[in-house]
């Protein structure tokens, strides 16, 4: 009884909001993730590249170009993660102190509005922020993986275990490129969450916004058309 009746302080259009927003998270992770094979996404096609990346690795030598790559992608999951947790002690602090929320509230003129509301949605944008940090976590430490596999891969390319093993880590390196990606659009639903704050119409914009933003990178960008011509060698300086 005392959920419904803390329930009955959302409107209809806050539950319709939230709807959309939860709705429009999923659908884009998998059409990102599962697109059609007539229109891939960037990150179908940047897993190609990574597969390509480490048969390359097996005839390179020294590796030292591959270590370095490998070694920058786990200090950008590592600034991501550290960074989404001084956001969540940012928001883990603010739920104790909702009145300057309400202070906020009253300058905007959104009228008074109970704690317990203020409480679940910050506690929206800090699950997406928990999100964002595991997969960032988890990230970090696939990409660990992977470089102990690039670090098995046998110096001579006529080994047998040498393209089986490069195979292994481009999927290790594609998966944890996978979860950095996913971390990524739990940071941009994190900050589309924070429209919930201002109204429920303010959460569907911003979430509509958030999706168009995502689907015209990974579908319509610029980056994307490069990375799909047939013989990029032939690319002038000019046109990059």
């Amino acid at each position: 009884m005392i959920w419904i009746e803390r329930l009955s302080q959302f409107s209809t259009w806050d539950f319709i909001s939230l709807a959309c927003y939860l709705l429009g998270w999923l659908w884009i992770g998998w059409r990102i993730e599962n697109p059609s094979k007539s229109r891939p996404s960037v990150s179908i096609l940047m897993a190609d590249f990574r597969r390509e990346w480490m048969k390359e690795m097996v005839t390179r030598s020294p590796r030292i170009f591959d270590s370095q790559v490998i070694s920058s992608l786990r200090q950008a999951t590592a600034f991501f993660a550290s960074a989404t947790m001084l956001a969540l002690g940012a928001g883990l602090a603010l739920i104790g102190n909702t009145d300057q929320l309400a202070g906020v509230a009253q300058d905007l003129a959104l009228g008074q509005t109970p704690d317990f509301v203020w409480e679940i949605k910050i506690i929206l944008v800090l699950a997406a922020l928990t999100n964002a940090f595991l997969s960032f976590v988890w990230s970090h430490r696939l990409f660990g993986y992977c470089s102990v596999l690039m670090a098995a891969v046998p110096n001579e390319p006529s080994d047998p275990r040498a393209y089986p093993r490069a195979c292994q880590a481009a999927e290790i390196n594609i998966t944890a490129a996978r979860s950095f990606n996913r971390g990524l659009r739990a940071t941009y639903f994190s900050l589309a969450g924070l429209a919930w704050l201002v109204s429920a119409e303010a959460l569907i914009i911003a979430t509509v916004i958030t999706l168009a933003v995502l689907y015209r990178r990974e579908f319509i960008s610029r980056s994307r058309r490069i990375l799909m011509q047939s013989k990029p060698e032939t690319t002038s300086p000019t046109e990059l």
